[in-house]
């Protein structure tokens, strides 16, 4: 805007009554089309008109009157044009925009008006087109390096993902694995002393029975630890709502996402059963996973509720970058869907402008 004014202003000042309403006019279509370029960033072709009518209506607005002395800040002004051109457009479209921009600041001087001689403008356009040319390739690296990073990335928390699962999955098997062995030897060896106890009470006095049955009732205490001992090697790890907690506070520990989570009275005490639980973690996880690979700020937002006491409801919510279009239910959310239609819920996955939300409701009185 600076740029502009100070190019600009001067050419009115020394511009005659009748130059005003094209000067004007077209420095009005200038800004329109410079204002409105971002909305056709999906498009090419109508970036390019855009942008091409902006430097037409520039030239136009900034050409020389027979007044004017020579305003340096009318070739600031295409170079800013220019750079625009560079940045949004392919170098076929860039390249054209250039030759309008340098022909429309030598064209003056080459008329006799008041402008730069085309031989300055000719090094100052090669000179800004190799300074450009570079901008852009360093942008065009640095873009690919970015992309590779994030697949990097993606890649490391998969493999990390997998790991954390296959030792919960050992882990779980060695438990079991210690289970059977206490029942099959400790279990098996306590049941047989029972019997064996019960069969010298019968034969013994009432002393001896007594101090017998003591002895009886001691071992059958210890084979009900063993037994819980057992059941409690055999229970799967925590899941659910917990579990949900210790895997936020992994991937904050490890500055992997943002988390914001809000728990509403009772929501951490809802009564979930296991498949339910299973369905919220999973939910939960898919959703992080996904807005860590398409969102765009490594940001999400978490609510749980339990309103009424009746039904369990969270919601799951990060930026997304609309350019990427409208998201395609993949193998991911569809497995998520069909894992809470069958704890008994429904899934809800909606897209706006800038947010990607995923609802999830479960009825708690279902078993």
């Amino acid at each position: 805007m600076a740029s502009w004014l100070c190019a600009f202003l001067p050419e009115v000042g020394g511009a005659s009554p009748g130059e005003l309403p094209w000067r004007l006019g077209s420095s009005a279509a200038f800004f329109a089309a410079f204002f409105i370029v971002p909305l056709f960033r999906g498009s090419p072709a109508m970036l390019f008109v855009t942008i091409l009518v902006a430097s037409i209506c520039s030239i136009i607005s900034l050409w020389p009157s027979s007044s004017s002395d020579l305003n340096p800040y009318a070739l600031l002004v295409y170079s800013i044009l220019a750079g625009k051109a560079v940045y949004r457009l392919s170098p076929v479209y860039a390249a054209m925009i250039g030759v309008v921009l340098t022909m429309g600041a030598m064209l003056p001087g080459m008329l006799g008006l008041t402008g730069f001689p085309w031989l300055y403008v000719g090094v100052y356009s090669l000179m800004l087109g190799f300074a450009l040319t570079l901008f852009k390739f360093i942008a065009s690296r640095y873009e690919e390096t970015t992309a590779r990073n994030e697949t990097l990335l993606s890649e490391y928390r998969n493999m990390k993902r997998r790991l954390i699962t296959e030792e919960q999955h050992a882990r779980q098997e060695e438990r079991a694995q210690v289970g059977r062995d206490i029942h099959d030897s400790v279990g098996h060896k306590l049941t047989a002393l029972l019997m064996q106890l019960e069969m010298h009470r019968m034969q013994s006095d009432d002393r001896t029975a007594e101090v017998m049955q003591g002895l009886k009732v001691l071992a059958n205490e210890s084979l009900e630890d063993t037994r819980d001992a057992v059941r409690s090697l055999k229970q799967q790890e925590t899941g659910g709502l917990p579990a949900i907690m210790g895997l936020l506070r992994r991937l904050e520990s490890e500055s992997l996402i943002r988390v914001t989570l809000t728990a509403r009275h009772g929501a951490l005490t809802a009564p979930l059963h296991n498949k339910q639980s299973i369905a919220v973690y999973r939910a939960v996880q898919e959703a992080m996973t996904n807005a860590m690979k398409h969102g765009s700020a490594r940001e999400v937002h978490i609510l749980f509720e339990a309103p009424g006491g009746g039904l369990f409801r969270f919601e799951v919510t990060n930026p997304c970058n609309r350019s990427r279009g409208a998201y395609a239910e993949g193998f991911g959310l569809k497995s998520m869907r069909e894992r809470m239609e069958g704890a008994g819920g429904q899934l809800e996955i909606a897209q706006f402008d800038s947010q990607f939300i995923i609802r999830g409701t479960l009825n708690m009185s279902k078993p």
